[in-house]
């Protein structure tokens, strides 16, 4: 992608600003976050003439003086405990998804938006894009009204609107999230740390992991893309908790132990498991990193 002018929102989080890495060289990038688990520290090593920084929520999109060939809207409050904390969180990002529509609607400007496989929670994987999700939580159900509104404002205004639904992300420029960072690079801080890696249940629970880097990929791959649609965002094989710590210790040289406790969330995601064929065909995507290469350019990165 050249020569474009390009709002990401969310930007100085953990997807948001891999994905600005991305395209700031080629592209002229507005960054909108309003900082709640993004960092400016994010963004530092890639500063220039072509991005700039506005820290706004979303809801405040119609405020934005900048006219957007393409919005990457990565802003949403982006772990199910979040929303168990605040049940009305689920109204602010419906709130911001809206304004993010409004916005592109009177611009003219494309949207790809993070969606969840999380709305896949109770079905049988390998997931694919057209199931009919079940009622399982607050997180789910705010990026089921999200990929709804936009399927609307495509059907009454003619928005252009891509929702990739992620699979378990994993990568570069995770401090800032803490406690919500991925599992794969908790597990890394852990076993540094020589702490041990709090499991639920007995490990045994499976997730498609996909390194940040191919899922800018694939959202840069669907910015061009006409009409409203839903992709998978993984890579296609998946792992369960015991493996991955397996995996680590192999590369870090531990042999650091597993903390098991019991299951302390109802509705938890035991498997997730992408079908990657309709992005794969529709959007030429297809994620390179295995999670053996992704776990040691994780481990070289926190070094």
């Amino acid at each position: 992608m050249k020569g474009k002018k390009i709002i990401v929102t969310g930007g100085a989080g953990f997807i948001g600003s891999n994905l600005v890495q991305s395209l700031v060289e080629n592209n002229e990038v507005l960054v909108v976050d309003n900082l709640h688990t993004g960092s400016i520290e994010n963004l530092k090593e890639f500063e220039g003439d072509n991005l700039r920084f506005l820290q706004k929520d979303v809801k405040e999109f119609d405020t934005i003086d900048f006219e957007a060939d393409v919005v990457f809207h990565l802003g949403f409050y982006s772990a199910s405990p979040m929303y168990r904390e605040k049940p009305m969180l689920v109204s602010e990002v419906i709130a911001g998804m809206t304004s993010v529509l409004e916005y592109a609607r009177e611009h003219g400007s494309n949207i790809v938006f993070s969606s969840t496989s999380s709305i896949y929670n109770g079905v049988k994987p390998p997931h694919r894009e057209d199931i009919i999700p079940g009622v399982t939580d607050l997180y789910t159900e705010a990026r089921i009204a999200c990929e709804r509104l936009s399927q609307l404002y495509w059907q009454l205004h003619g928005v252009n609107t891509s929702a990739m639904r992620f699979f378990s992300v994993y990568g570069y420029h995770e401090r800032a999230k803490g406690g919500f960072a991925n599992l794969a690079t908790q597990f890394l801080w852990d076993i540094r740390a020589g702490r041990s890696p709090v499991v639920y249940g007995d490990g045994e629970q499976r997730r498609d992991f996909v390194f940040a880097t191919d899922v800018c990929d694939a959202l840069i791959k669907a910015a061009d893309h006409k009409g409203f649609d839903v992709f998978n965002v993984g890579y296609g094989t998946n792992f369960s908790l015991n493996q991955l710590l397996q995996k680590l210790n192999s590369i870090l040289g531990t042999d650091v132990k597993a903390k098991y406790i019991e299951m302390p969330v109802k509705n938890y995601v035991m498997e997730t498991l992408a079908d990657v064929s309709k992005a794969e065909k529709v959007l030429n995507f297809r994620a390179r990193i295995d999670l053996d290469r992704g776990l040691k350019l994780l481990a070289d990165y926190y070094r």
